[in-house]
């Protein structure tokens, strides 16, 4: 077998992926941005980062409620599953939109590298959404040049903290429909 081909026999250009793990290899390879493959890099590690924790906390959750009665405890698991993917879910969502791209030959640069600012604005509204819903007896006192910024978000109350991701998914929505 030759270089040039893949395992399957194919030539290496026509390679696409099988699924959400090899799709982010994939768009790294096709893009022409490097701001989209270095989103794909971030994006990907945070993804990966936040699945691991939601999975520990997850166990956590389930050996704390192991030898209770059931029902609402099961409840409790399944919507910390649901939330775990809501958060995961956008995250991979620009590196799979523009896998989708690429696979169909419809992509271009400046789509790659719009999708890859929104996803960055997304990790920006996640670290904002968190600074909103840190409970009131572990805030620190804000200092220095954001210090300001900070006490405002403070300020709100924690279910606001839904809404910076939220609107930053739409962004990412906005943009694929949008983007040449």
């Amino acid at each position: 077998m030759s270089e040039a081909t893949a395992e399957g026999g194919e030539p290496e250009d026509e390679r696409t992926y099988s699924g959400l793990v090899s799709a982010f290899p994939y768009a790294v390879r096709r893009s022409d941005s490097w701001l989209f493959k270095s989103y794909a890099v971030a994006g990907g590690l945070v993804a990966g980062v936040v699945a691991l924790l939601f999975v520990l906390a997850l166990v956590v959750l389930i050996a704390a409620t192991t030898g209770g009665p059931g029902g609402s405890l099961t409840v409790s698991r399944a919507f910390f599953i649901v939330t775990g993917l809501f958060v995961v879910a956008p995250l991979c969502a620009p590196v799979l939109l523009v896998a989708r791209r690429h696979r169909r030959a419809h992509a271009t640069r400046g789509y790659d590298a719009a999708l890859a600012l929104a996803g960055y604005c997304l990790l920006a509204s996640l670290y904002v959404g968190l600074v909103i819903s840190v409970p009131s007896e572990q805030q620190a006192a804000p200092t220095g040049l954001l210090a300001p910024v900070v006490e405002v978000l403070y300020g709100l109350p924690a279910l606001a903290g839904i809404l910076p991701p939220a609107l930053a998914v739409c962004v990412i929505a906005l943009v694929h429909r949008t983007a040449d």
